[in-house]
């Protein structure tokens, strides 16, 4: 059985149901997503790459923690953080890391991600790094290749966990450490949010709590399951969180029918200096990238000491060399 890039086979999307289907944690060789991965494990990732920080931040020379590891990064969808991390992140750590270009590959002469996945598996890669459109894609690649880690870099709708991990990290310092009692608002499209799926689940599992709100058509049906709650306006949702996260609102949603216009969105779901001052005094700002300014975030919120964009940017190196070292730390150990 093969995967289609256009139709892959099973599993069925996101929206129709809970999205644990897809993750995997028996084998950590693999990420592919944050739901039911235990708390000690989490916490683990976090200190690990708290410290990976610390010595990015020394300027100290390229360690050797990767050497001998090629890894791939097979970015199907388009991507500009995360791909540059991951490839900051491996280079850091002594592996040897190749960028595949799916625009002019064989994908588009029809051959399917499984077998294109298998050529570089073939060729010798030992950890594939994957982003593309369709939920569950890195975790059917996982469940077909025979000897390669995969790492979820964002599928679809489903998750999307070293952005949910960096999310972590940058609250697990505004919060110094304590996540339990904590409020996180997640303000937008929830509905196609990967980033908002990994976000809720971390924090969950953590100990937090998180309650989301957007237009009625940006929310899934089954919000509940994702186990959050749902404020009726951003006010509700802003109004005593230890922080808030906006979203990148897509102009396809639009065109779409699921959004009137930006200036209306903006007015009634944007976050700005007003809905701001209803968060605890020491709360944070954030958003995952690329900002809409003036739509999703005031220019003058993104701008000002409350935001912590950047340390998501800068602590996304960090994340993902804490992830790198276990998954090829599992692959020697099953090697």
């Amino acid at each position: 059985m093969t995967m289609s890039v256009s139709a892959p086979p099973a599993p069925a999307p996101v929206s129709a149901g809970p999205f644990h289907r897809y993750s995997v944690h028996s084998d950590a060789r693999h990420l592919l997503g944050l739901e039911g991965m235990t708390r000690d494990v989490l916490l683990a990732l976090l200190e690990d790459a708290a410290l990976e920080r610390e010595w990015l931040r020394s300027g100290a020379p390229n360690r050797a923690d990767l050497a001998g590891c090629s890894v791939m990064l097979a970015f199907v969808e388009d991507s500009t953080r995360t791909r540059m991390s991951f490839e900051v992140a491996a280079r850091r750590l002594g592996a040897n890391a190749l960028t595949f270009n799916a625009g002019a590959s064989s994908l588009n002469k029809g051959e399917t991600l499984l077998d294109t996945m298998r050529l570089f598996e073939a060729m010798g890669a030992q950890l594939l790094i994957v982003r593309h459109s369709m939920s569950g894609a890195p975790a059917y690649l996982a469940q077909h290749l025979r000897a390669t880690g995969v790492i979820n870099a964002g599928d679809g709708m489903h998750e999307h966990p070293t952005q949910g991990l960096l999310d972590l990290l940058t609250l697990r310092d505004a919060w110094h450490g304590e996540f339990e009692g904590r409020r996180l608002a997640i303000v937008g499209d929830i509905a196609h949010s990967r980033v908002a799926r990994s976000a809720i689940a971390g924090l969950t599992t953590l100990g937090a709590h998180v309650t989301v709100c957007g237009p009625g058509t940006l929310l899934p049906a089954d919000v509940e399951l994702l186990g959050c709650t749902v404020a009726p306006t951003v006010e509700d949702a802003m109004e005593g969180a230890d922080a808030v996260m906006a979203l990148r609102i897509q102009k396809e949603r639009m065109e779409g029918g699921l959004l009137p216009s930006l200036v209306e969105y903006a007015r009634e779901w944007g976050v700005n200096h007003e809905r701001v001052a209803l968060l605890k005094p020491d709360a944070v700002v954030m958003h995952p990238g690329p900002v809409n300014r003036g739509v999703e975030l005031q220019a003058a919120v993104a701008d000002s000491g409350r935001s912590v964009i950047l340390d998501q940017v800068a602590n996304g190196v960090a994340a993902r060399c804490a992830v790198l070292k276990r998954c090829w730390q599992a692959c020697r150990e099953a090697a």
